[in-house]
């Protein structure tokens, strides 16, 4: 029987029901521990609001935590056949154990807050993870911009070469792109940090409920005070971390491309380790780059995820709407695909093997020609004369480069600036604090602290 159902003898059509069911049942396990931790949440506020009794509410916190310890985190914890989600299943085991109590802790709620608060704890958590794991690819980038700073490297645009670079300069940068797509998952986290229960079904309740208690409970930084607008939220946390997933995806497609062409013989300036590699059915000499390419691949297609959220809930007004549910089907694979790119990523980073001495080569010879008309403008001659005079003499095959190179400007091959990026960097992180979400749970699975 369906929570909303009153008469257990009206039975859904088999097809509809999978329709509408959708993919909730596989999905909604990722959310069984933040349902069962706001739902402790919200027992604990019931009971100040004289709304449970303190022996029922010790006898369904006790149950609750035998769910997470003996279910949830042995990862036997499944939905039942014919129960509709995970707010169901848990409700159900509640009732199946301990009696009519377990029928309570609905009140004051609607599935739409209670989803909502579920989802917010889920992608809080989340954004954390994404940010542990970029931040090893990142430490990875420093490490090799630091270990290759004096590896010079041809610079491009628009394909030719250009200006002399550095691989410390090419890791530092990808490692510094990596602060930003940061700066868009902490306003993501930071829209999503607020708690939404209370709303219920988006119009509030004529119960007297203490939602900051709740939300000082679940770790929240605050509130969404208006009951309307927390139902807005659905959808809109999702579009915005996507956004900070899209961002995340550009930086290391645009890497995973940098690593291809680098790989490839007619540049030559680095290899792969043996493990991302594989060969060809026909061609003994082939060692093609495919892990980098499915790389680029699954980041280019999360690039897109925006797009699709938006998509989802285009032209709806406000209130719920139940193609909010499948922005699951969307979001939850979207987390895992771009934790999975970052992994990857970092593995790759790590094993590169970086090619010395490439401007050694006279083919690059022209690159250097902006240092020496530098060198000239500091002899005296005007910028233009000197452009003139080095232009000519590249055009006549005359031009011998003078290749030694003082770049002091901040943020150049001689000056990465590498520790002022890891500063930009810890502050960022420092900004989410992990630590409060943390700390709330803990205390929230040992209420009452003894």
């Amino acid at each position: 029987m369906k929570l909303w159902q009153k008469d257990n003898s009206k039975k859904t059509h088999e097809i509809i029901e999978k329709f509408t069911v959708g993919k909730d049942r596989e999905l909604d396990i990722h959310l069984a521990t933040f349902d069962l931790l706001g739902s402790m949440a919200h027992m604990i506020m019931l009971e100040s609001i004289e709304l449970l009794e303190k022996h029922e509410l010790n006898l369904l916190l006790k149950e609750c935590k035998n769910i997470y310890n003996n279910d949830i985190s042995q990862g036997k914890f499944e939905i039942s056949d014919g129960i509709e989600d995970v707010h169901s299943q848990i409700e159900l085991l509640l009732t199946q154990r301990i009696g009519d109590i377990g029928k309570k802790i609905h009140s004051g709620r609607s599935r739409n807050d209670q989803v909502l608060v579920d989802l917010k704890m889920f992608l809080r958590n989340k954004i954390e993870e994404i940010v542990l794991e970029g931040n090893q690819l990142f430490e990875n980038l420093i490490k090799k911009s630091n270990q290759h700073k004096n590896d010079l490297l041809p610079g491009y645009t628009h394909l030719q070469i250009a200006m002399p670079s550095s691989f410390g300069l090419w890791f530092g940068a990808y490692a510094e792109s990596l602060i930003d797509d940061f700066q868009l998952l902490l306003g993501a986290y930071k829209v999503i940090n607020k708690n939404p229960l209370g709303s219920g079904a988006g119009y509030g309740s004529s119960f007297p409920l203490n939602r900051k208690m709740t939300t000082e409970l679940l770790g929240f930084d605050d509130l969404n005070y208006n009951v309307v607008y927390a139902q807005m939220t659905r959808g809109k946390s999702e579009f915005v971390l996507s956004l900070g997933i899209a961002g995340l995806a550009a930086t290391i497609s645009r890497l995973a491309m940098d690593v291809c062409l680098y790989n490839s013989q007619n540049f030559g300036f680095l290899s792969l380790p043996e493990e991302m590699t594989t060969g060809s059915s026909i061609m003994p000499h082939k060692k093609n780059p495919d892990v980098a390419e499915l790389l680029r691949g699954k980041t280019n297609r999360l690039k897109g995820l925006p797009a699709e959220i938006a998509f989802v809930q285009s032209n709806l007004p406000s209130g719920y709407h139940r193609e909010f549910q499948i922005l699951k089907e969307i979001i939850i694979p979207a987390i895992d695909e771009i934790l999975d790119c970052i992994r990857v990523t970092t593995f790759m980073v790590k094993n590169l093997q970086v090619k010395p001495n490439l401007l050694n080569d006279k083919k690059y010879d022209p690159m250097f020609s902006v240092e020496n008309v530098n060198e000239q403008v500091l002899k005296g001659v005007t910028f233009r004369d000197a452009y003139r005079k080095i232009g000519l003499e590249i055009e006549a095959g005359e031009f011998t480069p003078n290749k030694e190179l003082n770049h002091t400007l901040e943020g150049s091959i001689g000056n990465l600036c590498n520790d002022q990026i890891e500063r930009m960097m810890e502050e960022v992180i420092s900004q989410f604090n992990f630590e409060k979400t943390r700390v709330a749970f803990e205390k929230l699975l040992n209420y009452p602290e003894k």
